[in-house]
């Protein structure tokens, strides 16, 4: 990463955590800052929930988005430490991710046009299943699954939702994404898909007033959905910088062989 005024255009946020609050400031006073949108670099003190709503702050101006661990997990954060943080962002690797595009459209017929780092996931609202029809490039590949819900993953996502829901982990750079159900009645057997990231994916919901069903694009939800379409935006990328000691292909590796 090529940056010769790095130092003078850092800019640090922080989660509402004491914690994270008490290092912006410690790290402000060592390193100085800038506003975020005069900065070459963001340096995110948090959890991955403050990196995710970092990088869509900054989806369209290309800053790269370094994370400092102040969270739990962590799984896009690098570990916290406050010395040597210049060469550490200097050497830093970048990884480059695009958003899933979601366009829904709910029982009134009006639509919403979001995006979501992570995933797209589907939820009943009440007591009542959802029924969905499953489309994938335009052909229908499930005419009626029975389930409590459904989530579309993006690699970067993967082990978010996606693996709690057992879907499967995907490399970021591996051009895949996870369909992974929630909770299927039936077809019993089915167990989700791993389709190509240039796929383009749409929902329909069965009886929609009768089982209304609520769509997230990872923190932003619409109810009463009628119809979901879903693909890659390849014209907007982000940039996340890891650790050389710690890449995230490493990550990936570690999250996949873990016992």
């Amino acid at each position: 990463m090529e940056n010769n005024n790095i130092l003078d255009r850092i800019a640090f946020i922080a989660s509402a955590k004491p914690e994270a609050q008490q290092a912006l400031v410690r790290l402000r006073h060592l390193y100085g800052a800038v506003p975020e949108r005069n900065a070459n670099v963001i340096v995110a003190l948090g959890g991955d929930g403050l990196m995710l709503e970092t990088l869509r702050r900054h989806m369209d101006d290309n800053i790269p988005v370094y994370g400092l661990n102040q969270g739990t997990i962590g799984f896009l954060m690098n570990d916290y430490a406050e010395e040597g943080l210049i060469e550490r962002i200097e050497n830093a690797n970048p990884i480059t991710i695009h958003p899933l595009k979601m366009t829904a459209t709910d029982i009134n017929g009006k639509e919403y046009c979001e995006y979501a780092i992570n995933e797209v996931s589907l939820l009943r609202q009440t007591h009542q299943t959802a029924h969905l029809n499953i489309y994938v490039d335009d052909k229908e590949r499930i005419s009626d699954i029975v389930c409590d819900g459904m989530i579309l993953s993006s690699p970067a996502g993967s082990t978010a939702y996606n693996l709690s829901a057992y879907g499967p982990i995907l490399p970021i750079g591996s051009g895949l994404m996870a369909l992974t159900p929630i909770s299927v009645f039936r077809p019993r057997r089915w167990r989700g898909a791993i389709l190509r990231d240039n796929s383009k994916v749409e929902f329909r919901i069965s009886d929609p007033e009768l089982r209304p069903v609520a769509v997230s694009a990872d923190n932003r939800e619409f109810r009463n959905i009628t119809n979901i379409r879903i693909e890659f935006d390849f014209t907007r990328s982000m940039h996340i910088l890891f650790d050389q000691d710690r890449p995230h292909d490493e990550r990936i590796l570690t999250e996949q062989f873990a016992i």
